[in-house]
């Protein structure tokens, strides 16, 4: 018969955590136990554990088949160290910003047991000790006070069953009325903090009592469902769907959600519309429900656009024939019937949209426009969604290319944009490529600052990816026919000689690509392989070995690796990790769950961020990680942006990306793998748009049987949106 494993309490001394997850608090450390020679493995969910801290712990001994004999905690209390050799491990762990191992050891020498007193009660005695300052002592005291609140914060989350790692979050969001506010509606965190969802949001609210049909618990379950459906694109959804949806997801009664939704609307959090058009049979089929930001951007976007069409130019006695004759003659080139028709539309109309696929003159356009407005003496501003677009504008046309975010100037202060309605951008005309990125929110931002009487080119490829953001904007504004369309087909001569170029043609029409690179210039490249692990080791010899050797490329700034999706064997995680073990070896100089950073890292940022002025999608590269200072330097084309270290949610390892991340911008080189592994997310606007991300070159690595799935997948999902049938209308 099994004896029950005795229960023993144990009391140590944190000497060294050898990993700790954020997210569930799951930790194994080194505890020097008094009467023990050796130092003791512990395993177990601790809050933030910190070296030089003390642990009274309650658990069983057990033993691990690989490390041996384990001390795994069942309960525990903590108390700051007593001892100055616990005390200077305390301090030096990173836990106060503004003390490292130096500087504690300096303070312990000065202070001694009354160290932690004297940061507590007396912060001004720190300036007696050699390289502290009052600044540093702002900081110190700052960075105490915060790591106490954010640390009781955690005693609160961990009694939820909420990892510590979310603390940080929900401190920064909420600040001292963090745990007031979860108290009083904890499934606000399930919008406001990245990383929380619905479920984990629920579990605190009935551990806090919260019934399953309280009126808290479905207004903002309501609204979570809209959430995260405009994170799959939409911007509206209809009103059955939904209602089936929060049902299922709340487990509750379609009445119960019908009335949440009635008070949801009611307090201004969504918005019911009314769709015309053919919507649905029954009055509840055809109601939309928006998230309120998303409706007010939606109906403002119809609005501006429909001012700008109506609006007068700001020139005018301009002939198109004989301004078309001129550009010809001062660029040295003879324009296509099409590239004729943009730019005479450019000409003649307020409003016009420029579409076609890789090699088709899109760039010859920009620059013949160009080139009119300005011997017209109009002021031009040219803009993208992306740094790397905005860079490559720039290259293209030898005009300056600023992104849309910072061509509407962000203010800080207010949270919003400089430019706007009030105080409109400057210019006569405005041209923005890679339009089919650009979503609902950020078209109203961009709109509301266009000045009346300027014409917009919206110059974009509809058969790439839609937009990250909610809303199908390009495609609405295409098929509205509120303004003309010009769509190039042609390819051109020289693009003709780029198997990238006439593959992507080829993959968009639903024909394989041709795989055989042919002549030894081919920019194209297809190498087989069905064994997962084998196609990861290819696409590390590629990038490391390969491509640098034959082609010259730059493995770090020159050749991306994009896949489709985040997790599995061949997702970004994974190759992440094989990466950078082989472009950037040595140990990490920063560790935090899963994640490993090391200065030279490739890094991308994941979500905008105006205050540092950089953005989604971003790329960088580390330059420093500072351990005391807890802050990570990251340069984004030779601009340095600072990160402190609760930041680093932010920004990921790029040495791979998903090709969603990759919309917008261009490589010297790209690498690909397309297995069936991917198979659920295998389609052809996904391959088109990793293809036309290549410039000088593309190895894909994978089966022809995944390709072919691929190409033969031209189900895109839907996406409510209400643009469309909004910009016919002809009035509000």
């Amino acid at each position: 018969m099994n004896q029950k494993p005795e229960t023993i309490f144990l009391t140590g001394r944190i000497e060294k955590i050898t990993y700790t997850s954020e997210e569930t608090g799951y930790t194994v450390a080194k505890v020097i136990v008094q009467g023990r020679k050796d130092p003791v493995t512990i395993v177990g969910n601790l809050i933030s554990p910190v070296p030089g801290e003390t642990l009274t712990m309650k658990g069983e001994w057990t033993r691990h088949p690989k490390f041996g004999e384990q001390f795994k905690v069942s309960e525990f209390s903590s108390a700051s160290p007593e001892s100055p050799a616990g005390i200077e491990k305390y301090l030096g762990s990173g836990l106060v910003k503004g003390i490292g191992p130096v500087m504690a050891e300096r303070i312990v020498k000065k202070f001694g047991i009354k160290t932690l007193d004297i940061i507590e009660n007396d912060t001004g005695k720190l300036s007696s000790v050699e390289g502290i300052g009052e600044k540093r002592i702002a900081t110190i005291r700052k960075a105490w006070d915060e790591q106490k609140e954010i640390r009781n914060l955690m005693l609160f989350l961990h009694a939820y069953g909420l990892g510590a790692g979310y603390a940080i979050k929900i401190f920064r969001k909420y600040g001292n009325r963090a745990t007031a506010i979860m108290k009083e509606n904890p499934y606000r965190l399930a919008v406001d903090i990245s990383g929380i969802g619905f479920i984990t949001a629920d579990r605190i609210g009935a551990k806090l009592g919260f019934a399953k049909d309280s009126k808290e618990r479905i207004e903002s379950g309501i609204v979570y469902v809209l959430f995260t459906l405009s994170e799959e694109g939409h911007v509206y959804y209809p009103l059955p769907s939904l209602i089936e949806n929060c049902a299922a997801m709340l487990d509750v009664e379609r009445e119960n959600v019908k009335k949440g939704i009635d008070a949801a609307a009611a307090s201004g959090k969504i918005v019911i519309e009314e769709l015309e058009g053919d919507i649905g049979k029954t009055e509840e089929e055809r109601k939309g429900v928006f998230l309120a930001k998303y409706h007010y951007c939606e109906a403002g976007t119809s609005k501006l656009l429909k001012v700008i069409v109506g609006s007068v130019k700001s020139y005018k006695n301009v002939i198109p024939d004989k301004a078309i004759e001129w550009a010809q003659h001062e660029l040295s080139i003879t324009l296509a019937g099409k590239q004729i028709e943009a730019v005479r539309s450019a000409l003649e109309e307020k409003v016009l949209v420029i579409t076609g696929g890789p090699g088709t003159g899109k760039t010859t356009i920009i620059n013949a426009i160009l080139k009119i407005f300005k011997r017209l003496k109009m002021s031009i501003l040219l803009g993208a969604p992306t740094g790397r677009a905005a860079k490559r504008m720039s290259e293209a046309t030898g005009c300056v290319a600023k992104t849309i975010h910072r061509m509407l100037e962000y203010n800080p202060e207010k949270g919003g944009f400089r430019r706007n309605e009030k105080n409109p951008l400057e210019c006569n005309l405005l041209v923005v490529d890679e339009a089919s990125m650009i979503d609902n929110i950020l078209i109203f931002s961009l709109l509301k600052a266009v000045p009346p009487e300027s014409v917009l080119i919206l110059v974009g490829d509809v058969n790439q990816l839609p937009s990250v953001g909610a809303g199908n904007v390009l495609n609405d504004i295409i098929e509205s026919g509120i303004a003309p369309v010009v769509t190039l087909t042609e390819i051109f001569r020289q693009a003709k000689e780029s198997r990238i170029v006439i593959n992507a043609h080829r993959i968009n029409d639903g024909i394989m690509p041709f795989l055989k690179a042919g002549e030894k210039s081919s920019d194209f490249y297809f190498i087989e392989q069905d064994n997962p692990e084998k196609v990861i080791e290819i696409i590390r010899e590629l990038v490391a070995e390969r491509i640098p050797g034959h082609f010259g490329f730059d493995s770090f700034n020159d050749i991306q690796v994009l896949t489709p999706m985040h997790r599995g064997v061949l997702g970004s995680s994974s190759l992440n990790a094989v990466l950078q073990e082989a472009l950037n070896p040595g140990d990490a100089l920063l560790v935090r769950g899963e994640k490993k950073y090391k200065t030279g890292d490739k890094v991308m940022q994941v979500r905008n961020n105006y205050d540092k002025e950089v953005f989604n999608g971003d790329i960088g590269r580390i330059k420093s990680i500072d351990s005391e200072d807890r802050k990570m330097i990251v340069s984004f084309d030779g601009r340095p942006v600072e990160y402190d270290f609760h930041e680093l949610d932010d920004i990921v390892l790029s040495y791979a990306v998903s090709v969603h991340k990759s919309q917008g911008s261009e490589y010297p080189a790209v690498v690909m793998p397309v297995h069936t592994q991917h198979y659920m997310l295998l389609q052809r606007n996904l391959i088109y748009t990793a293809l036309t991300r290549g410039r000088r070159l593309v190895v894909m690595v994978g089966t022809k049987k995944a390709l072919a799935i691929g190409i033969n997948n031209n189900r895109t999902q839907k996406r409510y949106t209400f643009l469309k049938d909004r910009l016919k209308k002809n009035s509000e």
